[in-house]
């Protein structure tokens, strides 16, 4: 299986030969876990890199239910979808974006651009119609005060835990596919800067056991990112294309109202109200603030400060020393004798 077209050979696992080969090198891999699931020996081992792991039966009103939680065996199940994510991305490139952007003829620095508006467009999309899909079926977005109570929420649907397991490997896959698609080195700490954010509040949702909050920030969240993206793909073609740009602005804005909102009435009101708040990471609880005394602290009863007595003077035979001045008694500054010159 090919995914590029190569009218030049390089040395086996060069440089060269990894950067034109690892779509490729990363189906076989995909493969090979794909054959373990076809003998007994191998298909515990290969259920680890494809299954969401940690699965507990929950009782319900009528039946029980299957939830999940998170552990370190979860790393197996994202390193498995980076590499289907890296396959997915090679495909977009070499059948879509290649072939909109030789009809372009860009430019070698808007040619790195639609490329990174072209990847974020297509992933944002699908999470957008993803996320939507999860946020309605859970009864996240009809039930505000879902976010939190019941804190802390460690048992995860399928779906959910899926989403962020996905979520967490597309963003990993961007590490590696700067090296892969050559980015130039002044858009190297741009890329890497908004990579590294979404990493982290992403796996902050996840880890903290506040998945439904997450969730619905990322709605908001791709839902913006989508129009800016696809506002830029525009402007490659005609720059002159300004309504795509004024759109995202009134809805960014809008966006980011109700995203601080939100966070504040599910943290600031929802959670800070709930009785269960203490740290308890074995129970995954994370309800607490950095300063936890501060009522208690603010209670106590404090200690005037003692009054600052004055400088003590101290008399020498021909006055005193004042602020390392001697004084004379009459508090002037006693004259000092001329040296006559020999």
């Amino acid at each position: 299986m090919a995914f590029r077209r190569r009218t030049k050979s390089y040395p086996l696992f060069s440089q060269e030969f990894v950067i034109h080969n690892h779509a490729d090198i990363g189906f076989c891999l995909v493969l090979c876990v794909l054959i373990g699931l076809m003998f007994e020996v191998t298909a515990k081992t290969a259920f680890l890199f494809i299954l969401p792991q940690y699965n507990v039966s929950v009782p319900a009103a009528d039946s029980e239910t299957v939830h999940y939680h998170y552990g370190p065996k979860d790393l197996l199940a994202i390193l498995f979808y980076v590499f289907i994510t890296i396959i997915l991305h090679a495909v977009v490139q070499e059948y879509i974006l290649d072939k909109i952007s030789k009809r372009l003829h860009l430019s070698k620095v808007k040619h790195s651009k639609f490329n990174e508006s072209g990847q974020l467009v297509i992933f944002h999309l699908s999470s957008v119609v993803w996320c939507f899909y999860v946020v309605v079926t859970e009864g996240y977005l009809t039930n505000p005060r879902s976010l939190w109570e019941d804190y802390p929420h460690v048992y995860l649907p399928f779906q959910v835990k899926f989403f962020y397991l996905c979520q967490l490997a597309y963003w990993l896959h961007a590490l590696p596919e700067l090296y892969f698609q050559k980015v130039r080195k002044e858009e190297i700490p741009r890329q890497l800067q908004y990579i590294c954010l979404y990493l982290v509040h992403i796996a902050g949702a996840y880890l903290l056991n506040l998945s439904r909050l997450g969730l619905l920030l990322l709605l908001l969240q791709y839902g913006t990112e989508f129009l800016f993206h696809m506002a830029r793909l525009f402007s490659f073609a005609d720059e002159n294309n300004e309504k795509l740009f004024n759109a995202w602005a009134a809805v960014f804005g809008v966006t980011r109202l109700f995203i601080l909102t939100l966070a504040v009435l599910a943290i600031g009101f929802g959670l800070a109200r709930v009785e269960n708040q203490a740290f308890d990471p074995e129970k995954g609880n994370f309800n607490t603030l950095l300063c936890a005394y501060w009522n208690e602290q603010s209670a106590k009863r404090r200690v005037p400060a003692a009054p600052r007595l004055p400088a003590r003077l101290v008399k020498r035979e021909s006055g005193y020393h004042e602020n390392g001045v001697v004084k004379a008694e009459n508090g002037t500054s006693p004259r000092t004798k001329k040296l006559k010159s020999p």
